[in-house]
């Protein structure tokens, strides 16, 4: 595991500079990438580039847990989440 994480505005400039476009210019097309990625995997769709990421939704079953402290179980709703594996390289 890394140590430390690349914050946004790092990677945009580190795009930037790479590619010789402007930091508003990179920061539109990120939104823009994660904007579209987010809607399509909201309406159940699958977001795959090859050879490095895929995003795509799973939904989670209903469950009964327990609080540890005060032993009361409570039942958990069912739920969506996305899953985002990184293609091995």
């Amino acid at each position: 595991m890394a140590d430390k994480s690349i914050t946004k505005t790092e990677l945009v400039a580190s795009i930037a500079s790479a590619t010789g476009q402007s930091q508003a210019t990179v920061s539109g097309v990120l939104d823009a990438l994660f904007g579209t990625v987010s809607d399509a995997v909201a309406k159940g769709s699958k977001v795959s580039i090859p050879g490095w990421i895929s995003f795509e939704r799973v939904d989670t079953a209903a469950r009964t847990g327990r609080n540890p402290q005060t032993a009361p179980r409570s039942r958990s709703r069912p739920a969506s989440a996305s899953r985002s594996p990184l293609v091995p390289s």
